[in-house]
């Protein structure tokens, strides 16, 4: 077998055209015969370049509406024979069928076909059939023939054509096989998650950008990010993003996701150390800032607002690894950009998905993301006192807050302003004391705030230690059966407490 192989026979059925006329120019040059049918046809032909019918090789019309027009021995024949086969050269000879040694296929639009919203008929039609049977041929057989399976190979093959012409070796052909192999995969996949739905029978996702990390979690690991980042951020300045970082900006749009006033958040370790909402990006920065100005150092920092001059003159102050904003003026920027290696990402309209993935013991756990969010009207008092407005805008905020911080989780609020949380406690207690302490730290006082858990309370003892505190109204999820016995205190000290009925662990 010959490792290098020239390509004297092409056939061409793609969906989109864009960036084909380089390739087809250099074929033709190259002395390449083209074989193909109908639109693709049409389009090779308007370059100037001859084109023969697969109509004419297999004696049949495209039928049936265009669902068959490839699907013949003849088309078949030519991409699977082998060449150092006798008995495939005896029968490609007898049944005077052509070899063809390049395919070039772009398939049907399916993803794009059922995200317009189209209906089912519609969505239906754009399974191609012709396209992902000509790929798995020509892959199959990547011994004698190259397959472009995609408009995202296009580049790469335009690249090997100009460096080498039409000739190409076993390598070459072998990673383009693999690159097919990875678009019917993927197309398959889809199709299957289209018709599987809420069903949920088996795990399939195929995500065709891989981006290596510098590594991963630590140095000595390996890390990928497999996933469009592009369609949620543009960077705009600043060093390679990591692994970690990737990890703290999911935890910071997922948090800031849960605001609609002007709201500032300063994250570590996918936790918030410090968020406010105020009348104007600048107070909410210096009061989230406020919050832990020493877990600040190194932070992630995010708001839904735009950043100006002023705010970044602010935060500039500061060492941080990343920021995120909807918009940042010219000013602000030059300001940011002074630091040649921090992250400056612009948040697009991309949307967050719904469902979490996570491996675990040989295999993978799937779950609905936590969006819930709990409203006034969801907050039903267990206790004879109940909370004014003031503590109800504070506890909702603080129910934001605990959704979005490890288990066992506490934080408290003042003005919606995160005074403090225990995150990451194997006792409730433990966490309640950890943000009492925090807060002191900090010089926060803490009469008048609020406390919300992430889940219920199984004995009165934290409630005791946040009365004792200074803490006035309490939102937990309810359901202990010892509730009762938490309200009975806070009766007892005319404290309010309320239940939403939703808990918000988070592992």
């Amino acid at each position: 077998m010959t490792e290098e192989k020239q390509i004297k026979h092409a056939l061409i059925s793609v969906y989109h055209k864009d960036g084909l006329d380089d390739i087809l120019t250099k074929l033709h040059n190259e002395g390449v015969k083209f074989l193909s049918t109908g639109g693709t046809k049409t389009f090779i032909e308007s370059l100037g370049f001859p084109c023969a019918a697969v109509e004419d090789l297999t004696g049949y019309p495209s039928i049936l509406g265009g669902r068959v027009k490839t699907l013949h021995p003849k088309v078949f024949g030519g991409i699977l024979t082998r060449r150092d086969n006798e008995s495939d050269i005896q029968q490609t000879a007898q049944y005077e069928i052509p070899e063809i040694d390049l395919v070039i296929v772009d398939l049907y639009p399916f993803e794009e076909t059922v995200a317009s919203g189209a209906d089912e008929a519609d969505i239906i039609e754009k399974i191609d059939i012709g396209g992902i049977s000509l790929i798995r041929a020509a892959a199959k057989n990547y011994d004698d023939v190259v397959i472009v399976a995609s408009k995202a190979q296009y580049e790469p093959f335009k690249l090997l054509l100009e460096d080498k012409g039409a000739i190409t070796t076993l390598k070459e052909r072998s990673w383009f096989a693999k690159e097919a192999f990875g678009v019917s995969s993927a197309y398959d996949t889809a199709i299957f998650n289209y018709f599987d739905r809420e069903e949920q029978s088996a795990f399939r996702m195929a995500i065709n950008q891989p981006k290596v990390m510098r590594y991963g979690e630590n140095p000595h690991q390996k890390g990928i990010f497999y996933g469009k980042f592009d369609e949620l951020f543009e960077q705009l300045h600043g060093k390679e993003i990591s692994y970690n970082n990737l990890l703290d900006i999911d935890s910071a749009l997922s948090l800031m996701n849960e605001f609609d006033e002007w709201t500032f958040a300063v994250l570590k370790h996918n936790n918030a150390c410090g968020v406010a909402s105020r009348p104007t990006i600048l107070e909410a920065w210096k009061d989230a800032l406020a919050g832990d100005p020493v877990s600040a150092f190194g932070g992630i920092l995010v708001t839904n607002g735009v950043i100006d001059k002023d705010v970044a003159e602010e935060i500039n102050k500061i060492f941080f690894e990343v920021i995120i904003a909807p918009d940042y003026t010219i000013d602000a920027l030059n300001v940011l950009k002074q630091k040649k290696n921090r992250i400056i990402l612009l948040l697009k309209n991309g949307e967050l998905q719904t469902r979490q993935y996570r491996s675990l013991l040989n295999g993978v756990l799937v779950q609905d993301k936590d969006l819930s969010v709990q409203t006034a009207g969801d907050l039903e008092p267990m206790t004879n006192r109940t909370p004014d407005e003031r503590e109800i805008e504070d506890l909702l905020f603080a129910n934001k807050l605990v959704k979005h911080s490890k288990s066992n989780a506490i934080t408290l609020v003042k003005n919606k302003q995160l005074c403090a949380s225990g995150i990451g406690q194997t006792s409730r207690v433990d966490a309640l004391k950890q943000a009492i302490e925090k807060a002191a730290a900090f010089h926060f006082d803490l009469n008048g705030a609020v406390m919300a858990s992430d889940a219920f309370f199984p004995f009165p003892d934290c409630v005791e230690i946040a009365d004792k505190a200074g803490i006035r109204a309490i939102i937990q999820p309810g359901g202990s059966v010892n509730d009762m016995l938490s309200v009975e205190y806070c009766n007892e000290h005319e404290m309010s407490m309320v239940k939403t009925g939703v808990r918000h662990f988070k592992h």
